[in-house]
């Protein structure tokens, strides 16, 4: 998979295969990111390829960055994706989990490609940060990381910097149980 192509970027490579018995190849067909547009990735179900998909505006970061109106319309651009991802949620196709993944890694990738460019990377880049969704499973999912911690407190056979990394909840969560439990 290629996250940037360029004209002399190969549809296919060969995978070789050397084995005592002999030489295998294959021909395996390059992925281009770029060369998907937003319907295809949603109607083959190419979530994974999101994050990466303001690879295929890249050139143009310049403009967006000093020209407001092409920033309005990338950024209308990510509104439809949002709104995409949601259809596919309410229709059960990805969960809560899923759809949160894909828009903060596109977050992630956005803040590495547009560095150099503050008004896209305020522009896009907020807009996929948006607030953090709290979902039953996601609470349900907290509580069970401080059942964890509770029960290791009690134990009372490791630090709260270890219960807090097996816990997977901060040293200032854990110590707060800690004194939850004291009183």
């Amino acid at each position: 998979m290629y996250l940037r192509a360029y004209k002399k970027t190969p549809d296919k490579m060969k995978y070789v295969i050397i084995t005592p018995g002999g030489t295998v190849q294959y021909d395996v067909p390059i992925m281009k990111v770029q060369s998907y547009s937003l319907d295809e990735i949603f109607e083959k179900r190419l979530l994974m390829l999101i994050p990466f998909y303001i690879f295929s505006h890249e050139k143009s970061f310049s403009e967006y960055n000093n020209n407001e109106q092409k920033l309005e319309e990338l950024k209308a651009e990510y509104r439809i994706i949002l709104e995409r991802l949601d259809d596919l949620e309410k229709q059960g196709i990805i969960g809560a989990f899923d759809k949160r993944t894909i828009i903060e890694l596109s977050s992630d990738v956005i803040r590495e490609i547009a560095r150099k460019y503050e008004n896209v990377q305020k522009g896009i880049g907020a807009m996929m940060r948006g607030p953090l969704i709290q979902t039953e499973a996601r609470t349900i999912l907290n509580e069970s990381k401080k059942e964890t911690a509770l029960r290791m407190l009690k134990v009372g056979k490791l630090t709260v910097e270890e219960i807090a990394e097996y816990s997977a909840l901060s040293v200032a969560e854990v110590e707060q149980l800690a004194n939850l439990q004291t009183v």
